[in-house]
């Protein structure tokens, strides 16, 4: 915006001073310098075309701002794959959950990412793709990853207490001796996967797809909710243990 404007010329020095008391003299003459400086400056068209460019210099720097914003996007992604790289095969979270969740946020397939042995507590990564993602022995209590896919991943010895895990697609996923007690499981595809000796203790099994789950020899279904019909008579008769743990 142009603030640029010229200045009404100054009074002569005669007239300022008249009938102003002499003690006021000194200040009036101070102020009446810059008036006619400032007078002087607003006649000055290199000070206006200042201006101009100015306003231009902001409006270039917004349009680079939004042509550079896909290369910024890059840029974050860059940084949170590599602090899941770099913590891979490492406990605890070393940023990953913030990393991974980042991602998940803009839609960037997990596929095949290794978080194996981590400790991510509360992840949040509903319709994540994590197609052969590799979680095992990782602390995932109280997760949510509802809706996502975890077609043919590695879910071995994990801890997936209290997890969110309703229609998550599980075909062909590993979760031997997997800890899914009181998880939430409801329309969960288990086509194909792997429960043996997974602990399902108090899990919520409604309207799960159960009849083509390729194992699950030792798993414990003591206390589970809401599970289809059939599902306890054909998992105790394939392997499955109906055996209380001390906190039921």
């Amino acid at each position: 915006m142009i603030v640029h404007t010229p200045k009404d010329r100054p009074k002569s020095w005669p007239l300022r001073r008249q009938d102003a008391p002499p003690w006021l003299v000194p200040f009036i003459a101070f102020e009446w310098i810059w008036e006619w400086a400032a007078y002087a400056l607003s006649r000055w068209s290199f000070l206006e075309v200042l201006e101009y460019l100015g306003t231009f210099s902001v409006l270039v720097a917004v349009i680079f701002y939004f042509s550079e914003s896909g290369d910024r996007i890059k840029q974050r992604h860059y940084q949170a794959w590599q602090v899941i790289n770099t913590a891979q095969g490492k406990g605890g979270n070393g940023g990953r959950i913030e990393a991974l969740q980042e991602l998940n946020a803009d839609k960037v397939p997990l596929v095949g990412v290794d978080v194996s042995s981590a400790f991510l507590q509360g992840l949040t990564l509903k319709e994540a793709d994590l197609m052969r993602a590799d979680f095992s022995a990782a602390d995932l209590r109280n997760c949510n990853l509802d809706l996502a896919n975890l077609t043919s991943a590695d879910l071995t010895s994990a801890n997936l207490r209290n997890a969110g895990l309703d229609h998550v697609n599980f075909r062909g996923a590993d979760l031997s001796q997997a800890d899914l007690t009181g998880s939430r499981l409801a329309g969960a595809d288990f086509f194909g996967a792997k429960l043996n000796d997974a602990d399902l203790t108090g899990a919520d099994l409604q309207s799960i797809e159960w009849r083509q789950i390729r194992s699950v020899q030792g798993a414990n279904i003591s206390g589970v909710r809401n599970a289809p019909a059939g599902f306890r008579e054909w998992a105790l008769a394939n392997g499955a243990v109906d055996r209380p743990t001390p906190d039921q």
